[in-house]
C-alpha cells in the first residue's frame, strides 16, 4: 500500500509563506501526478496544484501567482511552497499521488491556518 507522509503545515499570519513537503513510499508503480488539494470548514475539497513526472503543473487560480509546486522524481516527493498567504487560504491540505495505473491516493491532510 502507497503511504504518503506530509509535513510542514501549521499557524502563519497572513502575508507570511510555508512550505508543505509529501513523500510517497511503498511505491509499487511509477507515479504519474502528484499534488496538493485543500479542504476549508464548509466546503467541498478543491485542487490547489498538481504537477506530472514530466513536469506540466496545473494550478488553481485562486493561488496562481503565489504558490509553486516543484517535485523530486528521484525521491517521489513533492513540495508546496506557498507565499503572501490570506485568511482564505486555511484548511486542510491533502496530499494526492497519481500512478501510471491510474490508482489515486491520499495523505493524512495538514492543517494550514492563516491569520489576519
Amino acid at each position: 500500500q502507497v503511504q504518503l507522509v506530509e509535513s510542514g503545515g501549521g499557524l502563519v499570519q497572513a502575508g507570511g509563506s510555508l512550505r508543505l513537503s509529501c513523500a510517497a513510499s511503498r511505491t509499487r508503480f511509477s507515479i504519474n501526478a502528484m499534488g496538493w488539494y485543500r479542504q476549508a470548514p464548509g466546503k467541498q475539497r478543491e485542487l490547489v496544484a498538481t504537477i506530472t513526472s514530466g513536469g506540466s503543473s496545473n494550478i488553481a487560480d485562486s493561488v496562481n501567482g503565489r504558490i509553486t509546486i516543484p517535485r523530486d522524481n528521484a525521491k517521489n516527493t513533492v513540495y508546496l511552497q506557498m507565499n503572501s498567504l490570506k485568511p482564505e487560504d486555511t484548511a486542510v491540505y491533502s496530499c494526492y499521488v497519481n500512478d501510471v495505473v491510474r490508482s489515486d491516493y491520499w495523505g493524512q491532510g495538514t492543517q494550514v491556518t492563516v491569520s489576519s
